[in-house]
């Protein structure tokens, strides 16, 4: 059976982003990748990393919820990393975004589904990232992002090498695990 198209990831391995499997998302590929991706679709006024967003996000949930907020856009490793507004057009890439989350909550042994918490702190930590990076918005974003608070970290626009360093280093630090 055909799994498809593949890519090469930074670690040499063939991955199938449309049908992934848990064994074949590598920690190491998903750090590297999300260090060189700036968020916003580079929209911003200086390099932000999706690895530093899901570091900070990490350090603001509860310590119960940490690995699921260093992990929420681990998907983006293999996938890129979409604005909102457009992801939300597209339901066939939701889906494979879906299929991809689902085996990377297998490989690190995390509930599928998102909790709540790191939910909400994805939205609030928009607040945080817009002050710290973006000009004054031309419009509100959208009511309810408008009506949230701060999530209230600090944005400081890690560069690459120093993201990748603090996306691993906070693994290990919630799981203890360094294999």
């Amino acid at each position: 059976m055909s799994r498809g198209g593949w890519m090469q990831t930074y670690g040499g391995r063939a991955f199938y982003p449309m049908t992934p499997r848990c064994e074949d998302v590598e920690l190491e590929d998903v750090a590297h990748a999300l260090s060189l991706l700036c968020r916003y679709g580079g929209h911003v006024q200086r390099f932000y990393s999706v690895a530093e967003h899901c570091v900070r996000m990490s350090q603001a949930v509860s310590p119960e919820n940490a690995l699921w907020a260093l992990l929420h856009d681990a998907t983006e490793a293999y996938m890129g990393d979409m604005i909102r507004p457009l992801k939300r057009s597209m339901p066939a890439y939701v889906e494979a975004e879906d299929r991809l989350m689902q085996a990377i909550c297998a490989r690190f042994d995390i509930n599928d589904e998102m909790p709540p918490e790191v939910h909400e702190a994805d939205s609030r930590i928009l607040h945080d990232e817009r002050a710290a990076l973006l000009g004054p918005s031309p419009q509100p974003w959208n009511d309810a992002l408008e009506a949230m608070k701060p999530l209230g970290v600090t944005i400081s626009g890690w560069d690459p090498p120093l993201a990748k360093y603090e996306y691993l280093n906070r693994f290990y630090e919630l799981t203890g695990d360094h294999s």
